[in-house]
């Protein structure tokens, strides 16, 4: 009996659109002898849709979408008496990116449903989903970082003039001021004066509660993508020529003039100390199935960890998949077996532990 694989894509996120070009990718490249793919597109809403199954290919992102009525409760609830196969073998791939996705929240209920699913687990993908948590973590395990520092909303309406003069004393001009919990560059901005600092705080405040502030480091940022469970293994680095200083939304999904270089350009020694330190934070955020691990370098290679990403973007040209390509020459099709086998890999493990005395 084939097992069925329940694709969730879109959701209640800004980058609820670079989820539909993941999904569309990966449900492509699932082995449709081995599995019955079911799309679940998930409205800006919050509202499931089951798309049925699907036999086809997705030509089109935009063919995912639906639109529902039903409330979210009613929606998921559906989801669970109607379309999922109670009585064959199950699994979930969340092919979703940013909160309510890939933050625990969605990581949380198929726990509570007892079906396994392809990637982190509630606390990894909580942690990295909270850029401050990550780095205040991996600080306490010497994982160098630039120096930040975090700021609420709350605190910020009490006192705006003290969180302007706290980001100046400790972290100074140039900065990049991001939401905490989020992705795609979204609500990321640089700022090199107060002016703009308080532009960008407004403009961080309309995604979380909770910003961060980093210090400006004259680096390049290098991507490892890092698979596994027990045993993680790191790709090569791999780098994009910088056009501007820092890729936003629109460098990264809409100008589609990035160029990546892989490997990157880095000594022999240097990359090898990259690729160790990919896979330490990765197991110090108790991660699972996959994460990509931003790495500063600089030119003296110095390396600081920026952030690592629990559900990276999984088009067919994404780095995640580039990566492995031109590390060990896994397709993008093999390494979505492997990810589906890493994850009844954890599901099966974790049955062995005993709930009752």
């Amino acid at each position: 009996m084939k097992t069925n694989i329940y694709v969730l894509c879109g959701g209640k996120s800004v980058e609820h659109d670079i989820s539909l070009r993941s999904a569309s990718a990966i449900i492509n490249a699932i082995d449709r002898e081995k599995y019955n793919v079911y799309p679940i597109y998930i409205t800006n809403e919050g509202s499931w849709c089951n798309l049925g199954l699907l036999e086809g290919r997705i030509n089109n992102p935009d063919e995912l979408r639906r639109t529902s009525s039903s409330s979210i409760a009613f929606s998921i609830g559906e989801f669970l008496t109607k379309v999922l196969k109670d009585d064959e073998k199950n699994l979930v791939f969340p092919a979703l990116h940013g909160p309510n996705g890939e933050d625990g929240t969605i990581q949380g209920l198929l726990e509570l449903l007892d079906i396994p699913y392809v990637g982190n687990e509630v606390l990894s993908s909580a942690l990295a989903m909270d850029k401050v948590m990550t780095k205040d973590l991996l600080s306490r395990h010497n994982i160098p970082q630039v120096k930040y520092v975090p700021i609420n909303l709350h605190n910020w309406k009490e006192n705006e003039e003290k969180s302007y003069e706290t980001v100046e004393d400790q972290i100074g001009y140039p900065c990049y001021i991001k939401p905490s919990n989020g992705g795609s560059s979204v609500g990321i901005s640089r700022a090199e004066n107060r002016e703009e600092l308080i532009a960008s705080f407004k403009d961080a405040f309309r995604y979380d509660c909770k910003i961060i502030i980093e210090k400006e480091l004259a680096a390049r940022e290098m991507q490892i993508s890092v698979v596994g469970n027990n045993n993680p293994k790191a790709s090569v680095p791999g780098e994009f020529i910088m056009e501007r200083p820092f890729f936003d939304y629109n460098a990264k999904y809409i100008d589609g003039k990035l160029i990546p270089v892989i490997p990157a350009r880095l000594e022999p020694e240097v990359s090898d100390k990259v690729r160790e330190t990919a896979v330490k934070a990765f197991k110090i955020l108790n991660c699972y199935g996959l994460a990509r691990v931003d790495i500063f370098v600089t030119d003296e290679n110095e390396i600081f960890v920026n952030e690592v990403n629990t559900m990276p973007g999984f088009t067919a040209v994404s780095m995640t998949p580039v990566l492995w390509g031109a590390t060990d020459g896994t397709t993008y099709e093999e390494l979505i077996e492997k990810l589906i086998n890493l994850a009844l890999e954890r599901y099966n493990e974790k049955k062995s532990i005993v709930n009752t005395r």
